[in-house]
């Protein structure tokens, strides 16, 4: 079953969903069941009960969970069954279903909003949770049949709701995958620049950097800007004094001559890799570089040691200064 995302007039959206496959009760009494076959249909296996009054085909929901994110349509879908006209899959929901990376490891709450009035939130049904907000036409699109706010829309939602990290998290994920442009962040940031939290995703918008490649690395510039360093180039290629590639670094400093890389715990399973990075890590200091690796934990928790240990390099990559001319292109 193919990805396919589309846009959404509002009239549209009134509809809630476009998946026929997923079915309420009403529905399925409509269409002639009665409540003694609907029940017999679920436990022959013809049918999957999402939540209290909604169902998918179980054949349905089995090609459904070939998808990436198809887990999370499911949910969102059975959600939007029951939830009213206007209302689409916003904030956490909507980030999974659009493949945006997240911080934190998201529920399996399905966040609805609900074009009622302001802004606001309140608990729903069990397993959901309700926003009311405006909900304008370009803010609205869906996956598959889903209806959800847009790319830009669910990171300037997010950037509203979370802390400054979550939300760069999310923003540099979106522009790193094309999936938005500052552009369009800043159209939505425009649309909602008296809601609350406006502010606070201004600032995650401005400094998002769709160089980042990863959850480590977005959290890794916010932890670099916290401390008050300058900002870093990213994914610079390094060469030698005769030209020669070096290789791609996370961060550069480039009037300190000093890199740091962040790891992954998977980066070094393989043995292999490990010696690999070993030996550029060689070439990068012969090439008169300061090279400095943090892994997760020494950016979630050992912050203040990962500010002396790049003051230090930058200290000597200074006194250094390029006694041997490497090159950054």
């Amino acid at each position: 079953m193919p990805a396919i995302v589309w846009g959404m007039h509002n009239q549209a959206a009134r509809r809630v969903r476009l998946m026929p496959e997923i079915m309420t009760t009403d529905e399925l009494l409509a269409r002639g069941q009665s409540p003694r076959e609907i029940q017999a249909l679920v436990q022959r296996g013809a049918l999957l009960r999402l939540a209290r009054g909604v169902y998918a085909s179980t054949e349905f929901a089995a090609r459904l969970q070939t998808v990436p994110v198809g887990g999370a349509l499911l949910r969102a879908a059975g959600a939007l069954a029951t939830a009213g006209p206007g209302s689409v899959i916003s904030h956490e929901t909507a980030a999974q279903v659009h493949g945006l990376d997240l911080l934190k490891e998201p529920s399996s709450r399905v966040t609805i909003t609900r074009a009622r009035g302001g802004p606001g939130s309140k608990s729903g049904k069990r397993g959901v949770y309700v926003h009311t907000a405006a909900l304008p036409a370009d803010h609205v699109g869906g996956r598959l049949g889903v209806a959800a706010t847009t790319v830009p829309r669910t990171v300037i939602d997010l950037a509203r709701a979370l802390d400054f990290r979550s939300g760069l998290v999310v923003a540099d994920s979106a522009l790193h995958q094309h999936l938005t442009s500052k552009s369009e962040l800043c159209d939505v940031l425009a649309a909602c620049r008296r809601w609350p939290g406006a502010s606070k995703a201004a600032a995650a918008v401005e400094f998002a950097n769709g160089l980042a490649e990863s959850v480590l690395e977005s959290l890794a510039r916010a932890v670099f800007r916290d401390l008050g360093l300058p900002e870093p180039e990213l994914q610079v290629e390094i060469r030698d004094s005769d030209g020669q590639f070096i290789g791609r670094v996370d961060f550069l400093w480039r009037q300190f001559r000093t890199i740091a890389e962040v790891d992954g715990a998977l980066k070094y399973d393989d043995r292999s890799r490990a010696r690999a990075q070993l030996r550029r890590d060689k070439l990068l200091r012969a090439a008169d570089y300061e090279v400095e690796h943090f892994t997760w934990r020494d950016i979630v928790h050992g912050q203040d040691e990962v500010g002396r240990s790049l003051v230090a390099a930058f200290r000597l990559g200074s006194q250094r200064g390029g006694s041997r001319s490497g090159s950054a292109a």
